[in-house]
């Protein structure tokens, strides 16, 4: 006989729309707490499932969805299922659909997916040489075209997906490749006056520099850019 739990998760995939509502967010209200998570831990792998079909679904479905996915990620031991489960290609998927209306949550649950280092494997493709660094050269140009001055700055924790994806090698090698220029971009959001986009930016440099001894001639072609953001919070803002 199915749980309480159990029944909870197959009504996320109820035809019923007003039932799955109801379904979702409850879910996302247990995922509010350590002890709701917990107690969704053993239907990880069918709750993960029914949420990541429901980041399409309209905008009151999706949103808590994503939201309780966000919450579970977290959790490591979750958050590892998720990578397991193809969530990073997703997520990526779903964010950029026309239709898509949980944009800054996808990228919150990418921040937390890429803490791990399969989840940022997934992230930079590393077992597809074909399209490998496509994901990180779309969410940068997203990054790079959005700014803080609107009212929903929705790619602004990109910056922090970055400074995870550059703490491996393939990661820095992918931002100091000349020939993407991925880390000229990334540098000019340091003139940004949100504090989230220059926190990700010096980060993802501080990371980029560790690689000084064996990329030290791609570093010197972004200098020009590079030295007045390392200089620039040693300087202070102008008004102080």
């Amino acid at each position: 006989m199915a749980t309480e739990l159990e029944e909870l998760v197959s009504f996320l995939s109820s035809p019923s729309p007003q039932i799955t509502k109801a379904a979702v967010d409850i879910v996302r209200g247990l995922t509010g707490s350590e002890e709701g998570i917990h107690s969704l831990a053993n239907q990880s792998k069918n709750l993960i499932s029914a949420l990541s079909r429901l980041l399409t679904a309209p905008e009151e479905v999706s949103e808590a969805a994503a939201e309780a996915l966000v919450n579970l990620s977290q959790n490591s031991n979750l958050a590892e299922e998720m990578v397991k489960l193809k969530l990073v290609e997703t997520t990526m998927d779903v964010l950029y659909k026309p239709e898509c209306c949980v944009t800054r949550l996808l990228v919150m649950l990418l921040v937390n997916l890429t803490q791990l280092d399969a989840g940022t494997d997934s992230l930079l493709q590393i077992d597809d040489e074909k399209v490998r660094g496509l994901y990180v050269m779309k969410l940068v140009r997203s990054f790079c075209r959005t700014t803080h001055e609107k009212d929903d700055d929705s790619f602004e924790h990109v910056g922090s997906i970055l400074v995870n994806i550059t703490k491996q090698r393939a990661g820095r090698e992918l931002l100091l490749d000349p020939k993407r220029g991925l880390l000229k971009q990334i540098i000019r959001q340091f003139d940004s006056n949100s504090s989230l986009r220059k926190k990700g930016v010096s980060g993802t440099i501080r990371n980029c520099c560790f690689e000084a001894e064996n990329q030290l001639q791609n570093l010197l072609l972004v200098s020009e850019f590079l030295w007045p953001a390392l200089l620039l919070p040693v300087a202070g803002n102008k008004g102080d």
